[in-house]
């Protein structure tokens, strides 16, 4: 039974081999990387809510779970809204529970200290409100968001003495290590920078005189957790931008800290410039592990082991890139959002059952709309103080008809069967997936891809009585007979009053997504939103020129900023973007629009219809008349995100 249970220690020996760093010894080699969701008090401390989503990530197998961006110095670091304040009077107490939570749970507790330095004045990305009263940074300038000052000497040495305290203070409440953030814009960061730090005086010049306020925190942070305290260090491998550091310079800044950590953390980039924002956390346009490389090439130079991030979602790749020596731990932040079970997943030998994160930025963005945290494909993200101690079976068994194969149908599926009920699930095509196949057709969309087929294969495995080819009509409901309806029928797409909409030209997104080659050499693809942006790109990609036809004043408007932070370069790149553009009519030619009051012709081969999607309400009402307990979820109920597919279905289920 054993040797069944770790089959995941013979497919991945070194992902699950030991790594002594200082006094602990992970029990392998996987970092929950540091990550800050806004469950904080607007005092400064931790919530039961941040607390419980801590010991989540324990739970699920990891050797090391991560708080990210505790700040040091509040008066003058605070970069968001709401951030754990270390410096805050009766911040122990959910400190020290949040360690204990963790340890309990199995895992090493590690805690980030950091400092945003002249962010700490200006907006951020966490949001505008609460912002200390002068930026400091490195050098005076002046910056669109405000006038920054030159952090004086006095000061320096203020915050360097606060990450000592800070240091003694983590250890103090329980925690096994720190991290000091040296990376992605902030204080540290900001000071190794060339172009950031103008100083003459002994913090300037110089690669090493820039490097000194970071020497002196990493020195006064040892002094105050004392020797083998493990102290990790996280550290940009390259600014990514022509004048900022490049690798060389990283390595050096590397070598300099070697002697002074027990971990360094290789990423890349500037948190706070958006455009930097989707490689400092790859998005779907980039390969898995693209940033390992700068990892690979820092350990070269240094005897600390070497931890490596960038997207990592698959355990085999997780395995090749420590067995080849490239990095010697891994640390995965949103992966664990979407499944906080995939350490133990893998070493049970389920890989195939690891939830996909989707780089969607939801997570990102939840936090910066209302200070809380989820995830598109893990329904119960943010919820984990609720969810502490599972759902017992229901106490009442139904007959459960759900209609529709989608993510909010499967989801529900899965979750009621899981309570006790005897669920059919009918899907009127010959697979189950529904909209997340053309969904997922892009070539930047294979995340959607891999989610689907996890989905079915859960639904496989579980007690649901699947039927395909089923189409259920209110006779089928009648005749069925059971205790509790779902319906997820999806969605429709919206096929406009336009004409020349039902020409031999033009063809709807979702057939054009999974048909390219239906479409013409020069494409018009009217609609600018998420669908007709995301086709531009893929199609573009299929050789095709292509134009995006879009009424309001920018495309993907509805898209979180992070996730369109990504995006428009490659929209950019890919098509001709009209916006404040009227579609008049659809012609063999192309499209007539308006725009500013005049006509023009968007000449092309073929039309493109992703102008959205409508729900169902009519067939919806006639399957729920035939019952007395309906629910109505996914896209049918409102068409939305895969986020409220997936948060519906399961949350439904609950209820039943």
């Amino acid at each position: 039974m054993g040797a069944k249970k770790w089959k995941g220690k013979e497919m991945y020996p070194h992902l699950f081999s030991p790594l002594r760093i200082g006094n602990i010894r992970m029990k392998n080699r996987i970092i929950a990387a540091p990550t800050s969701p806004s469950m904080i008090t607007t005092e400064g401390h931790f919530t039961p809510e941040m607390i419980a989503y801590l010991e989540e990530k324990a739970k699920g197998g990891v050797g090391v779970v991560t708080y990210g961006e505790a700040i040091v110095h509040s008066a003058t670091g605070k970069s968001h809204n709401k951030q754990l304040q270390l410096d805050s009077f009766g911040v122990k107490q959910g400190m020290a529970q949040a360690a204990r939570a963790i340890h309990n749970a199995g895992a090493y507790a590690n805690i980030q200290l950091s400092h945003g330095g002249k962010y700490g004045g200006l907006a951020s990305v966490g949001g505008d409100q609460d912002q200390c009263d002068v930026a400091y940074g490195p050098s005076h300038e002046m910056t669109p968001a405000g006038e920054v000052q030159e952090m004086p000497k006095e000061l320096i040495l203020e915050i360097v003495e606060s990450y000592k305290k800070a240091g003694k203070l983590c250890k103090d409440c329980g925690f096994d290590m720190v991290q000091v953030h040296a990376a992605h814009g902030w204080l540290f960061s900001q000071f190794l920078s060339p172009v950031l730090n103008q100083r003459t005086d002994e913090f300037g010049g110089s690669l090493e005189n820039r490097a000194r306020f970071l020497l002196m925190a990493l020195d006064a942070v040892r002094e105050g957790v004392g020797p083998a305290f493990p102290i990790e260090i996280r550290l940009s491998g390259d600014d990514l931008t022509e004048s900022g550091l490049g690798l060389e310079d990283c390595v050096k800044v590397a070598e300099m800290v070697d002697d002074k950590v027990d971990l360094i953390n290789v990423s890349c980039g500037n948190h706070e410039d958006p455009d930097m924002f989707c490689r400092t956390h790859p998005s779907a346009f980039y390969p898995r592990g693209v940033n390992v490389y700068l990892a690979a090439e820092i350990k070269k130079h240094v005897k600390t082991p070497v931890a490596c991030v960038g997207s990592l979602n698959d355990p085999a790749q997780m395995e090749e890139i420590i067995a080849s020596g490239q990095a010697d731990v891994v640390e995965i932040g949103r992966a664990i959002l979407a499944d906080p079970y995939l350490p133990e997943k893998a070493l049970c030998g389920c890989a195939d059952d690891i939830t996909p994160c989707l780089r969607c930025y939801e997570c990102f963005g939840e936090t910066g709309k209302s200070e809380t945290v989820k995830c598109s494909v893990n329904p119960t993200m943010g919820q984990q103080l609720p969810e502490k101690y599972g759902r017992a079976e229901a106490p009442v068994k139904k007959r459960v008809l759900i209609v529709g194969g989608g993510p909010a149908g499967m989801q529900a599926a899965l979750t009621a069967a899981a309570r006790g009920h005897q669920v059919t699930l009918a899907e009127k095509a010959d697979c189950l997936g529904g909209n997340l196949y053309a969904a997922s057709a892009p070539y930047f969309k294979k995340d959607i891809a891999d989610f689907c087929e996890v989905m079915k294969k859960r639904v496989a495995r579980s007690a649901v009585e699947i039927r395909l080819n089923t189409e259920v009509t209110p006779e089928f409901v009648e005749a069925f007979d059971p205790d509790a309806l779902i319906v997820a029928i999806g969605s429709k797409e919206l096929v406009p009053r336009i004409k020349g909409i039902d020409g031999a030209n033009v063809v709807m997104a979702a057939d054009a997504e999974l048909h390219p080659e239906k479409l013409g050499k020069r494409v018009a693809i009217m609609g600018g939103g998420l669908v007709g942006t995301e086709a531009a790109v893929s199609f573009a990609r299929e050789g095709k020129t292509c134009a995006v036809i879009e009424m309001r004043d920018q495309v993907a408007a509805d898209a979180n900023s992070f996730y369109r932070g990504g995006l428009m370069p490659e929209v950019e790149k890919s098509a001709e973007i009209y916006t404040n553009t009227m579609v008049k009519e659809v012609t063999e030619n192309g499209v007539l629009c308006e725009r500013g009051g005049e006509e023009l012709l968007i000449e092309a081969d073929s039309v493109v219809c992703a102008l959205g999607y409508r729900s169902e309400y009519d067939k919806v009402d006639a399957l729920c008349e035939k019952v007395d307990e309906s629910y109505v979820i996914g896209d049918c109920s409102k068409v939305g995100l895969i986020y409220h597919a997936v948060n519906q279905g399961y949350y439904t289920a609950v209820r039943l």
